[in-house]
């Protein structure tokens, strides 16, 4: 039986409500107020600091966050330089969940077959702290060093 991967979205709600991990639902919301009208990470991040968190993920005990930032780490640099959606979060949350270490200080994913080929990458330590998410992008490289898998 495999745990469930914990990821903490903190988007508020307007009634000041924090989203729950993965739930999709909020932990206090007034009647009548749809989740849906939860403001974006990109308004969150316009009246908040680079330094402001929007997502926490976990490996174990260990959290890794992911800070509005700047146009060269965190939210915005990955909404710039390569896209943001729920996808793109859920496979944040899987590399840094389950991936393995990708010698490039964060975490990827990779194929099965052999040799396995790395689909997306995290790279963790901005100039806000060492847990911090950097960046995060698909890839579709052959596997070696660190993160490569058994030789074929």
């Amino acid at each position: 039986m495999t745990t469930p991967r914990r990821t903490r979205h903190l988007v508020p709600l307007l009634t000041g409500a924090v989203l729950l991990a993965g739930s999709g639902t909020a932990a206090a919301t007034s009647p009548g107020v749809p989740a849906s009208a939860a403001p974006s990470i990109d308004a969150i991040c316009r009246s908040h600091g680079q330094t402001y968190t929007v997502r926490e993920y976990f490996r174990g005990p260990a959290r890794y966050t992911l800070r509005c930032g700047t146009k060269t780490w965190g939210w915005k640099h990955i909404k710039l330089r390569h896209g943001w959606n729920a996808a793109m979060d859920k496979k944040i949350s899987a590399a840094i969940y389950s991936g393995r270490p990708n010698g490039r200080g964060g975490f990827s994913t990779y194929t099965a077959q052999c040799p396995s080929v790395e689909k997306f990458r995290t790279i963790l330590g901005t100039p806000a702290a060492r847990n911090d998410l950097l960046t995060a992008y698909p890839v579709n490289t052959v596997a070696s060093g660190a993160g490569g898998g058994a030789k074929c």
